[in-house]
């Protein structure tokens, strides 16, 4: 069981990432106090779900995808699953590639080189293992700290005016940004708060301390952008003079983050199939992001975060709708088709809102809908009780 302080400088780890920042930098077109609005009330809705998608495993000590079953059915929970290996696979990609792009611009060596570095870490504290990995993280995260806050201070120490940018951003545009980092984390919390013993404490405890390095992390690339005008990391470290130390900030600032995701593809695989072994599952997604890093230039990242956003937020609508609200439990099915339609309208919906403007992005009337419908659909579609005879069969078999 894991105490309290340990779900604390898990998710702590999990918020210190080079694509906080880089997500920061994209709302500089909105300046820096509407930028910081966006950033503090889409973390607060987006770290709010990961909360309750936290409470709702945790509660049934289930991992993520296995509570998905309790929505989806047990068949019907393996969409799931494939779709939050695919996705994680792709961050793992993504953060090795971004940390050793960010590495390469300090002290020039070869990508390749630094993909391996980082994707090699990233293999340890896999190797080591989530149970044993305490006092490692612990010194990695606390030094992590202290080298965050000096490159804080050697940012802000001396602001230079605001520079206007020509692209434009609604406000609506930069909320969904902010909530899209939390949101890609709620197919993984579950992961860890499975085993606490009190599942709501240790599920706020991991949202609080996520949400508050991530608007941080959201805030030095925001203000970066529109104080400098620089959307280079690399650049700004050099500029700092910080050198080794922004170095060790990427490289394992990076590991911390990203370890997360490729164990989590693991536990999403042995919730596939138990022949999966969750170890072995998430050193083969580290090495494939690896060498995905390697071999592909991964430059933009934002339809990835919609796309994750498409795909998850619906999914945790309707399982906040089925936990919280109906109290309704359909793991023993094979499919819940009721709620795999409602999904794809709550997807098509997303995607449709994508292109509209409104205040509060896609995210949050995405899931308003859905919601709504979960609750509209259960007033109608009624499971219907199985026959004498299916009964019978089903007795008979078992016996």
């Amino acid at each position: 069981m894991k105490k309290s302080y340990e779900h604390a400088l898990l998710w702590f780890g999990a918020g210190l990432s080079i694509a906080e920042i880089l997500t920061g930098m994209s709302l500089a077109p909105l300046g820096f106090g509407r930028g910081m609005a966006a950033i503090l009330l889409g973390h607060l809705v987006g770290c709010f779900l990961l909360f309750l998608a936290g409470v709702i495993g945790g509660s049934q000590h289930k991992s993520a995808m296995e509570s998905v079953r309790s929505s989806f059915g047990s068949k019907g929970s393996l969409l799931f699953s494939f779709l939050n290996i695919v996705q994680l696979a792709g961050w793992t990609a993504i953060m090795i590639y971004d940390g050793a792009l960010a590495a390469q611009g300090i002290f020039p060596v070869s990508n390749a080189v630094y993909c391996l570095i980082i994707g090699g870490l990233i293999l340890l504290w896999i190797a080591i293992g989530l149970q044993n990995l305490g006092k490692l993280n612990t010194i990695a995260i606390s030094a992590l700290l202290l080298l965050t806050i000096v490159l804080s201070f050697v940012i802000a120490r001396n602001p230079a005016p605001e520079i206007s940018a020509n692209e434009v951003m609604s406000f609506g545009a930069g909320i969904e940004l902010s909530i899209a980092m939390p949101l890609s984390w709620l197919p993984l919390i579950s992961d860890y708060t499975q085993e606490a013993d009190h599942p709501v404490k240790a599920s706020a405890i991991s949202a609080i301390s996520y949400g508050l390095i991530s608007i941080w992390m959201y805030a030095i690339g925001l203000g970066t952008a529109v104080f400098t005008g620089q959307y280079d990391i690399d650049q700004i470290i050099l500029k700092a003079g910080l050198g080794v130390i922004g170095l060790v900030i990427i490289v394992f600032s990076t590991v911390t983050t990203t370890f997360l995701d490729a164990y989590s593809a693991g536990v999403s695989a042995n919730a596939m199939t138990t022949r999966l072994d969750v170890k072995k599952s998430a050193l083969l997604v580290g090495a494939a992001g690896m060498v995905c890093a390697i071999c592909f230039p991964i430059t933009d990242i934002t339809d990835f975060l919609y796309l994750i956003g498409s795909v998850f937020a619906p999914m945790i609508a309707i399982q906040i709708a089925d936990f919280f609200l109906l109290k309704t439990d359909r793991s023993k099915e094979n499919f819940c088709w009721k709620n795999l339609i409602l999904w794809l309208t709550g997807f098509i919906a997303y995607r449709i809102l994508m292109h509209v403007d409104t205040p509060l992005g896609s995210t949050i009337p995405d899931m308003a809908l859905t919601i709504v419908l979960c609750l509209a659909f259960a007033k109608v579609w009624k499971p219907q009780p199985e026959s004498d005879h299916e009964l019978a069969h089903s007795t008979s078999a078992g016996s």
